[in-house]
């Protein structure tokens, strides 16, 4: 039992030992604990802001980036549009000046077709004409083979000269 109940002098210099521990440990332990513990504490908290920070940044790069798509998705938009436009507008200009070198050139050949039109015409008239000449040279020819017949032409044409 002598365990349980320990002696006057024996709590005193366990008292003085626990003091001078304490002591020791407050002067020499202690400081550089809490001195540890409070930079733990500050680079922590430091480690937060910085990450907080971080964070903004990236929210605010974030917007920043999806302003750019849609600037640029909005550009290209334009740009589309603007190519489009070009090339209707390039469609109409090769549509029209496709259907005025088809006017011109239907154009072109109503009048080849009129001039080889008019050359036939007085080809054929030339032809007639010549033929007609044949024709009456032969009648005439026929006619005038008899004399007689060569008077009464003759008479018949002095007649009509002297009606005029």
């Amino acid at each position: 039992m002598d365990l349980i109940k320990p002696e006057f002098g024996l709590l005193i210099w366990q008292t003085i030992i626990f003091l001078m521990i304490i002591f020791v440990l407050g002067k020499y332990a202690w400081k550089p604990i809490l001195s540890g513990l409070k930079d733990r504490e500050d680079s922590i908290a430091s480690a937060l802001g910085e990450a907080e920070k971080a964070r903004s940044e990236m929210q605010k790069l974030t917007s920043d980036n999806q302003k750019l798509l849609d600037e640029a998705r909005s550009e290209r938009e334009k740009i589309l549009k603007a190519a489009q436009k070009t090339a209707d507008e390039l469609r109409e200009e090769a549509k029209a000046k496709a259907t005025t070198e088809v006017n011109k050139m239907l154009d072109d050949a109503r009048k080849v077709i009129e001039s080889e039109k008019q050359t036939a015409i007085t080809a054929i008239k030339e032809q007639v004409a010549i033929l007609s000449v044949e024709v009456a040279g032969k009648i005439l020819r026929r006619e005038l083979d008899n004399k007689d017949r060569q008077q009464l032409l003759a008479a018949d044409i002095i007649r009509e000269l002297k009606l005029n």
